[in-house]
């Protein structure tokens, strides 16, 4: 069954995790790196997992895995076989399923549904570590990107992750592409979240109602909604996809700071407070699916938790 729905029919809100980098920073990880996170799956492991556990203690409903930037291609550059790369990534869904299951057994999870682990599959773009997760214009064909996300798909839906996250697509393109490739993995369910222009076109200028309307009749793809956006942004697209599609609508946006591509650094004020806050308009405007992205922590997830737990 569609596990988002599964869990809809019992709670009115899914509250997802947020930042893993954040998180993996504050215990020390050096992320500067076109791995990314994914990094850490080479030298920490450990913290990734535990990075997980603080979400799940903090009340997300989902983890989502640390597979965003681990790519076959990513990994060979470092020297890694394919097959060793295919390890490191189902490695990812491992991590975060041991910290769901060691949370769950402790039996002190204040819900009546087993957490998800989503696995993460990043755009494309952020292979390319150049910022492209943010307009999309990649200048490949179809066929370039199923060679890219079919490995990294394969691995993860055989790691047991309860769902994909395909997340932050700028690219109608590759929205498209993904949605034709889920077909390949009939018992599998993904969620599509994409990076925005503004409040009515992904970051490629692609209308978001022409996005929805792609996704409807795709019986997989569980949820639309976006990430990586400003709040007030990402709230006036979910209103938008909300006349355009039926399926759960999902919302995770940045902490309210402020990203300069420029300087590669962050600006303004991330207070959790304003998190919970917001959180209103976004259930208000369609969501049902939230939690948070790029600078996000455990204590923004906690005061989402806490706010819409309490409603269930």
């Amino acid at each position: 069954m569609n596990p988002i729905e599964k869990f809809l029919q019992q709670n009115s809100v899914m509250v997802l995790d947020g930042a893993l980098a954040t998180e993996l920073e504050a215990y020390g990880c050096d992320l500067d790196d076109p791995l990314w996170s994914a990094k850490v799956l080479l030298e920490n492991p450990k913290a990734i997992k535990e990075v997980h556990k603080e979400y799940f203690k903090a009340g997300a409903d989902c983890a989502i895995t640390a597979s965003y930037q681990a790519t076959i291609a990513g990994f060979a550059e470092r020297g890694f076989s394919e097959e060793q790369s295919l390890s490191l990534i189902k490695k990812t869904v491992e991590l975060a399923r041991s910290a769901r299951d060691e949370y769950w057994e402790e039996g002190s999870y204040g819900n009546n549904v087993t957490p998800l682990v989503a696995a993460s599959i990043g755009p494309y773009g952020a292979y390319l570590a150049d910022g492209s997760e943010y307009t999309g214009n990649y200048g490949v064909t179809d066929q370039q990107l199923v060679d890219f996300h079919r490995p990294r798909m394969k691995a993860l839906v055989e790691a047991g992750a309860d769902l994909l996250a395909m997340e932050t697509i700028p690219s109608f393109q590759e929205a498209r592409v993904l949605a034709t490739l889920l077909l390949e993995f009939p018992e599998t369910y993904a969620w599509m979240s994409f990076t925005l222009k503004n409040g009515k076109e992904i970051s490629d200028g692609t209308a978001l109602r022409t996005c929805a309307e792609e996704l409807n009749d795709s019986n997989q793809v569980a949820s639309v909604g976006v990430n990586c956006a400003p709040m007030e942004i990402a709230a006036e697209a979910v209103a938008v996809l909300k006349k355009h599609t039926d399926k759960p609508l999902l919302m995770y946006p940045n902490s309210g700071e402020t990203y300069d591509p420029d300087s590669n650094t962050w600006y303004g004020e991330g207070s959790s407070v304003y998190f919970d806050d917001a959180s209103q308009q976004w259930v208000e405007r369609g969501a049902s699916v939230i939690g948070g992205c790029c600078r996000t922590t455990p204590q923004h997830i906690r005061v989402l938790a806490e706010k819409w737990k309490m409603k269930r």
